[in-house]
């Protein structure tokens, strides 16, 4: 998606470049502007555009997007191609190759989707990447592409015997974490018809009871009326807020 660009703009007169900046984040719990993946993304590329006499017009970011999805199916590149479209921006930046993509086939296949629309894609920690024609930067850039596939494969691979190990040991990894059962007992409680009214409480006065209880969803906010439906067994469990 476009977000309005914050980067440090360079020098605003006829001599700088225009160019557009593309993030991705392949985790969604790294998604954020304070977390480190985006800052460190912005930082890199301010500082590059600050030295190269360039004007940040726009930025894109693919938020939990693998590095291994083709470029031509991520949301937010797509809004980049046609952004370039429309205003003639001909410079793309990125923090750096593998962040553009981690499988090589793609890297190699997204860069020369832009030099057929006549567009410059510069890794700012190594911006002959893609230009430099010698056979030994060829060379370079399939072993480090390779490299970066690699780091991947392994990392996935990694967390997924992290994953069969927890599940082996608990009986569970995944998936929304049960509701405890003080709460669900507390919940419970607060359902029963008054003796002396005959009246019961409604499922929202139920979750505003628990809050003041300090009962709290996991996010660290009052639980949805679905949620405490659930609880007293009326129906599937929702999202907590």
């Amino acid at each position: 998606m476009a977000k309005p660009a914050s980067v440090a703009k360079g020098a605003a007169n006829s001599r700088a470049v225009a160019a557009v900046v593309y993030y991705r984040t392949s985790s969604a719990t790294n998604v954020g502007a304070d977390k480190d993946s985006e800052r460190r993304q912005r930082e890199a590329v301010a500082a590059y555009a600050r030295g190269g006499r360039l004007e940040v017009v726009q930025e894109f970011y693919d938020a939990a997007v693998s590095g291994a999805d083709p470029v031509d199916q991520r949301a937010g590149f797509v809004a980049l191609l046609e952004h370039c479209r429309e205003h003639g921006i001909g410079m793309v930046l990125v923090e750096n190759a593998s962040r553009f993509a981690r499988d090589l086939a793609v890297q190699l296949a997204g860069h020369a989707l832009l030099r057929q629309r006549g567009i410059e894609l510069v890794p700012v920690d190594a911006p002959t990447y893609f230009t430099d024609p010698t056979p030994t930067a060829e060379m370079v850039r399939q072993i480090l592409g390779a490299v970066a596939q690699f780091e991947k494969a392994s990392l996935v691979a990694k967390l997924r015997g992290a994953r069969e190990r927890k599940r082996a040991d608990t009986g569970r990894c995944e998936g929304r974490k049960p509701v405890p059962a003080e709460v669900v007992a507390e919940a419970r409680r607060l359902a029963r018809r008054n003796p002396k009214t005959g009246e019961t409480r409604s499922l929202r006065a139920i979750a505003g009871a628990l809050a003041v209880n300090g009962m709290m969803g996991p996010s660290g906010k009052p639980y949805l009326p679905g949620s405490v439906a659930a609880m007293l067994g009326r129906g599937p469990q929702r999202r907590e807020a």
